[in-house]
């Protein structure tokens, strides 16, 4: 079972989203909040799988409050259930406009786990917070693309020192975080690389540990801001 956070300012969304969700096989609503703040306190106090965020509490305190979501936090009582100085941190899935792309990419940074338009249908909500739950990404394809051309205006993008995560890979890691980066799928990858997917998956995972994200769109920006990938002129 897959535990929500709904994060929305309007009363009549949140209702909307719960009846949905709770309506769902397999989904379930840990509880709701109205703003950043809350947010943080309800993630805390439920710890819900995904956090499905409104981009209307994005912006600056938007941003910080994903990134205090995702940066994994431990227990410091004992509780029922859960052992001492269990590491905890909740994905967040983002709701947003298509005309937000510079605030998604910031968001991305911030550990964000995946965006969706907030006009896509129940079915693509539904579908998305799983794979989210899972620790994959999600963000369509309208919303990449303006990603992608969002990263080639920025002139801030330089390499990272070799100690960022990028000098400890291996070389088929390297050419899978490559194929990552580029919006490859693990099937693509194991066919262009004449391995097995569940190999990719094992190397993906390496990947990701070495330079310290927690899903493939993390591991995106890191490509992007270590220099591993060059936007296009």
């Amino acid at each position: 079972m897959v535990s929500v956070l709904v994060v929305n300012d309007q009363s009549l969304q949140r209702l909307a989203l719960r009846m949905l969700l709770t309506a769902e096989p397999g989904l379930t609503v840990a509880g709701e909040a109205t703003d950043g703040d809350g947010a943080i306190r309800a993630s805390a106090a439920l710890r819900p799988d995904v956090v499905l965020m409104d981009s209307h509490l994005s912006g600056a305190a938007g941003i910080e409050t994903i990134r205090h979501l995702t940066r994994p936090a431990r227990r410091t009582t004992r509780t029922p259930g859960f052992p001492a100085e269990e590491a905890y941190a909740p994905r967040v899935l983002v709701l947003t406009a298509a005309d937000q792309e510079a605030e998604a990419w910031a968001a991305l940074r911030a550990g964000a786990g995946g965006f969706l338009l907030d006009d896509a249908d129940p079915a693509e909500l539904t579908a998305a917070i799983r794979v989210v739950a899972a620790g994959d990404a999600v963000i369509t394809p309208g919303l990449t693309r303006a990603l992608i051309d969002a990263v080639r205006q920025q002139h801030t993008v330089r390499p990272l020192p070799r100690t960022s995560g990028l000098g400890a890979l291996t070389g088929r890691e390297h050419d899978v975080l490559v194929a990552v980066a580029s919006g490859w799928s693990n099937a693509e990858i194991a066919q262009w690389l004449s391995i097995a997917p569940t190999t990719v998956k094992t190397h993906v995972s390496n990947v990701l540990a070495k330079i310290g994200a927690r899903a493939r769109v993390q591991a995106v920006t890191f490509a992007y801001e270590s220099g591993l990938i060059r936007p296009a002129a």
